[in-house]
């Protein structure tokens, strides 16, 4: 422990460009704070939510190390990526394909909506469809356009052909499960709105392997 109390931070010390870059974002939590802050600013306890690991010590030490790092602002209670933070989207959805080719995940276990969305940006057949996607997920809202091979995801509800509700892993049930969306949306596991067959096709484009 040094003299705030805290456990002082492990650095590589080499030249190498990943050890200098998990420097900056290697210590635990802190690449899931910036997932957390990926698509929309938040308040301290909203990225708590989607970390219902971390205790908020920790978060607030990993908020300040981001800031620090210039990967995180703060700005009238509210955190947000600079650049280079949302320069590290390729590098989370990397993670997500490199992460499915592995054993062990587990679904079950939380998933925030962040986490989700992210994750489709990332697992999406090729394809040459176009839609507009709308998803909530409790106080978390997403419009998904689908244009030229690309998920654009993008905070809020806005004009969408169809609109999924539910939270991260029922909908993550949803986008990569074999149940067909009118069977999950009869049986109450998610909420399903607009046009049913177009968001069927939607959901079809996903893969997690």
């Amino acid at each position: 422990m040094n003299r705030t109390g805290q456990t002082p931070r492990i650095r590589y010390d080499e030249g190498c460009l990943a050890a200098h870059a998990l420097n900056v974002v290697g210590d635990r939590w802190a690449l899931l704070v910036v997932r957390e802050l990926m698509l929309a600013p938040k308040r301290f306890q909203a990225i708590r939510h989607g970390l219902p690991g971390v205790t908020a010590a920790v978060l607030t030490q990993r908020l300040a190390q981001l800031i620090d790092a210039g990967v995180v602002t703060h700005d009238g209670g509210l955190y947000g990526l600079t650049d280079s933070g949302r320069g590290l989207m390729p590098v989370l959805q990397a993670m997500c394909r490199w992460a499915a080719l592995h054993p062990g995940h587990d679904p079950r276990r939380f998933i925030s909506p962040a986490a989700l969305v992210i994750s489709m940006t990332a697992m999406m057949l090729p394809n040459d469809a176009q839609a507009t996607a709308g998803m909530e997920m409790g106080h978390e809202a997403f419009t998904l356009c689908l244009a030229n091979g690309v998920l654009h995801p993008q905070a809020g509800a806005g004009a969408s052909d169809f609109t999924l509700s539910g939270n991260g892993n029922s909908l993550a049930r949803a986008v990569y499960g074999p149940v067909p969306l009118a069977r999950l949306a009869q049986d109450g596991v998610i909420g399903l709105a607009g046009d049913a067959q177009a968001a069927q096709d939607f959901v079809d484009l996903f893969r997690l392997r």
